[in-house]
């Protein structure tokens, strides 16, 4: 959000609260649900762990790894 100028560090901070903020809200409302809402909330955090390593480790190479509907998303706010 700070960063104005380098649309490398933009598209991924866009991607990754376009990907992350759904997420945790799908996983705390599916946690509602008794039982089955519980065990499908409890396979969402590890889920979610991995995707947030892979994309860190895809940005730390200096790849512009785009998810399929959340990195057209965030390549078009950074290209406002």
């Amino acid at each position: 959000m700070l960063e104005k100028e380098n649309k490398f560090v933009r598209f991924h901070a866009i991607q990754s609260l376009a990907t992350f903020l759904p997420l945790f809200v799908i996983s705390i409302v599916i946690g509602w649900i008794p039982f089955i809402g519980v065990i499908i909330s409890i396979l969402i955090i590890p889920l979610g762990l991995i995707l947030w390593l892979l994309l860190m480790y895809k940005a730390y190479k200096g790849e512009r790894f785009k998810l399929p509907v959340v990195g057209y998303f965030a390549e078009k706010q950074i290209n406002k």
